[in-house]
């Protein structure tokens, strides 16, 4: 040591000792520096950057030996071998390329460990085989205890480089790094030189150098420092379009809505913002999470599948309820960079917007969208599983079907929304009736479903529920401030006696719903099988009156009018009539009250205006055409409408349309029909009474509406002079028209006795069969063409005469 020591200091210049060390270290700082990218790199890639890196750190510790050899004077002539020189510069640079090559291949000790064998042989190999290339004025000789321990110093320096630099990633583990080697190839260089001793003799002869020690210095600092800035510039420049990309990426993944999360060994290495929100946590504190299982948690035990799209549960880092996600990972491997192999990129997506959608359609699905109650594909699940139930446990179960009276009311009269209104109100009546495992469904429309489960005798439950429904359903619902009335008729089907099966049950509750609303509604029945046929019968009507309607197979048929005082027809009265292909002709009384129940009354009764309105324009007198309005009809907001439509489309004049009502109709809503009944008389067209005196208040009906015709029932009419009350209503009638000097007709006249009295009354008009039978048009030519006839005959009696 002693001996190395004398040697650094009495035959070195501490300049040129100092340059070398500064091109040692910037040579190792830079050989780190190109480390890094070489342990992460593939291919091409790894073998330029392996060239480099060998390329510096050869060229340096060359250059490190070479400079602190010119700083080296043994007090005599000294020379280089160019061939050696060269040797030695290949050698380090082979050396050099090999140990770092060996150290970046896997990070282990065993690697590093033998890529700084490789790297302390290498420098040791240099400087020896510098030293051979050396010249001077006498023999080297060598002290080989010496020289062995600088070889020991190259490697053991060389070998914890590597080891504490590790990959090199930061800084300041390249600094340390580049330090330790410089230590090593400084010790094994000044202390092979402390192994030297020269032997003078002035016969060995030292070659002319070209250039000066001072010029060889410069020359050899110039060219490796250029060596080493331009690998310094690489990795700046390969380190800043890193960045930027990195930059880029990361701008992308953080506007990204998914979740993006990179992992490494199972740990968190990175993710974007919007990862780190689902995780609650900022990035920081996520990198080196472990990430399955301890956040991410999927069905099965295995974590993500390369391509394979799975859900999971997320854990935020704070606690609180787990996140369901949907997980999508990719290897992140572009076969260039070891420092990829096994990555994994995640993409985590937020399920939790997508389950409240799936939650909100399967409840949609299962469940109607005004009423909230289970909808009609809810219902035969429900029921088929309470079957299941009462078959196991021997319970009992009823079924009553539902049908509220007023709803189409409310719904004509005061618009959709209050129909809505009256759904709303009945479904949560008929909720707060049952409690579980019993319940109520909607099945369409005003249609609900109440399905009762209990453990004693269902008969008896069952009508005590229907009377309480029933109760409950028929107090008036409050909309906008005004009372709609409600009401409800019920049908009841038991379990097992009505049926086993749910189509079963709800055909039959179905069947006694139809004969509740027979028996005047508002009431409930039970299922009694003697009445399916009936019922089977009149929907069977009902559905064959509405394809009738579409087919217009029905047809008009006029019954005239005429004035008392003459007989002379002065107009005819519309009367449907329905020619079915199989059962003939229907009567009215049969297929009438069918589409009142079915809700085709409206339909039938717009289908007989235009077809009345439209014959009536054809004839060749003006006679007035009458047409019985509905209930319904009467309380229709766009019934106005509607008649002033029909006249512009026919061509019938106002006046020559006739309106019938009965005083019934007007108290389904009394406001709304007058209103109608004044726009109606806005129009032109003539309103009558029908059916006067069988009303509920007719005094009161004339009094709040300027009718232009009365028309007694024919009840009244046909018992003149057969009952004395008859008769003196009947002329009470003809009185209070002549006092209001309103018109009165009578119905239904089929005696001349009828007529003598009824003439002798004042009444105005008459209609009857003894004044004319219905029939259908193209019998009507003998009274709307009877002018036109006379006339033509006169004429030709004229001319017969001239």
């Amino acid at each position: 040591m002693l001996k190395v020591l004398t040697c650094l200091t009495g035959q070195h210049d501490f300049r040129l000792v100092l340059v070398a060390g500064l091109v040692c270290f910037a040579a190792c700082f830079t050989a780190f520096r190109l480390f890094s990218r070489l342990r992460g790199a593939r291919g091409l890639v790894r073998g330029a950057w392996l060239l480099l890196t060998g390329l510096v750190a050869g060229s340096g510790v060359w250059a490190t030996h070479f400079i602190a050899m010119v700083a080296y004077d043994p007090g005599l002539k000294t020379g280089y071998s160019p061939a050696g020189t060269l040797l030695s510069l290949m050698i380090a640079v082979l050396f050099m390329a090999a140990g770092f090559a060996v150290a970046s291949a896997e990070r282990t000790r065993t690697n590093d460990c033998a890529g700084g064998l490789l790297l302390g042989l290498g420098i040791g190999a240099m400087h020896y085989t510098g030293m051979s290339a050396f010249v001077t004025q006498g023999y080297v000789l060598w002290e080989q205890a010496t020289v062995a321990a600088s070889v020991i110093i190259g490697v053991s320096f060389s070998a914890v480089a590597l080891v504490i630099a590790g990959r090199a990633r930061s800084l300041t583990k390249q600094l340390i790094g580049g330090t330790v080697l410089t230590l090593g190839v400084c010790g094994l260089h000044f202390t092979g030189m402390g192994a030297v001793t020269i032997q003078p003799d002035i016969n060995v002869v030292v070659p002319e150098q070209l250039l000066s020690g001072a010029m060889l210095t410069l020359a050899v600092t110039a060219i490796t420092g250029l060596i080493i800035l331009g690998g310094l510039g690489a990795v700046t420049i390969e380190s800043s379009t890193s960045r930027s990309a990195l930059d880029r990426i990361r701008r992308l993944a953080n506007a990204a809505y998914e979740g993006i999360v990179v992992v490494q060994d199972g740990r968190i290495n990175d993710a974007n913002a919007a990862f780190a929100e689902l995780a609650g946590a900022p990035l920081g504190e996520l990198v080196g999470k472990p990430l399955y299982n301890a956040m991410l948690t999927f069905d099965g035990k295995e974590a993500a599948r390369e391509g394979v799209r799975r859900e999971g549960l997320l854990q935020p880092v704070a606690g609180g309820r787990a996140i369901p996600v949907e997980v999508f990972s990719r290897l992140m491997d572009d076969g260039a960079r070891t420092e990829t192999s096994g990555l994994t990129v995640l993409a985590i997506r937020d399920l939790r917007e997508r389950r409240s959608a799936e939650e909100k359609i399967r409840y949609l699905a299962e469940h109607d969208g005004l009423t909230g109650l289970p909808n009609r594909n809810s219902l035969q699940a429900r029921l088929a599983a309470a079957l299941e139930r009462v078959e196991a446990s021997g319970e009992t179960l009823s079924l009553i079907c539902i049908d509220l009276d007023h709803f189409k009311e409310a719904n004509d009269l005061h618009g959709h929304l209050a129909g809505d209104a009256l759904l709303v109100e009945a479904a949560r009546r008929l909720q707060d009736s049952v409690t579980a495992p019993s319940f109520a469904a909607r099945l369409g429309g005003d249609e609900f479903i109440l399905v009762q489960i209990a453990a004693g005798d269902q008969p008896a439950a069952a009508a005590e529920l229907a009377g309480r429904v029933l109760e409950q359903l028929s107090t008036p619902a409050v909309y906008e401030g005004q009372d709609l009335a409600m009401g409800a008729s019920l049908g009841v089907s038991l379990f097992p006696d009505d049926g086993r099966t749910a189509e079963a049950l709800l055909a039959n509750a179905d069947m006694a719903l139809y004969r509740a609303k027979e028996s005047g509604r508002g009431v409930y029945r039970f299922f009694k099988r003697e009445m399916d046929e009936t019922i089977r019968e009149r929907r069977t009507l009902a559905r064959e009156l509405r394809q009738a309607i579409t087919d217009e197979e029905l047809v008009v048929f006029y019954q005239p009018l005429a004035r008392a005082a003459d007989g002379e027809v002065c107009g005819f009265e519309a009367l449907v009539r329905w020619k079915h292909p199989v059962r003939g002709m229907v009567p009215p009384l049969e297929f009438i009250p069918v589409a009142e129940e079915n809700g085709l009354i409206t339909q039938l009764g717009e289908w007989v205006l235009r077809r009345a309105c439209a014959d009536a324009a054809s004839w060749d007198r003006p006679l007035r055409i009458a047409v019985n309005l509905s209930p319904l009809q009467l309380n229709q907001p766009n019934l106005p409408t509607l008649v002033h439509e029909v006249l512009i489309a026919t061509g019938l004049s106002p006046s020559r349309l006739e309106l019938e009502i009965t005083e019934s109709a007007l108290f389904k809503d009394y406001q709304r029909a007058l209103d109608n009944l004044r726009r109606l008389k806005a129009l032109g067209v003539r309103i009558a009474m029908d059916d006067f005196g069988t009303g509920f208040s007719s005094l009161s009906t004339l009094q709040s509406f300027p009718f232009d015709k009365i028309k007694i029932d024919k009840s009244f009419v046909e018992n003149i002079h057969r009952h004395d009350r008859a008769t003196v209503i009947v002329r009470a009638v003809l009185g209070l028209g002549r006092s209001l000097e309103i018109p009165v007709v009578a119905e239904g006249v089929e005696t001349q006795e009828q007529i003598d009295f009824l003439r002798g009354e004042s009444c105005a008009e008459l209609q009857g069969y003894a004044i004319g039978r219905p029939g259908p048009i193209d019998s009507l030519s003998a009274w709307t063409l009877a002018r036109a006839a006379a006339a033509a005959q006169l004429e030709t009696e004229a001319r017969g005469a001239a």
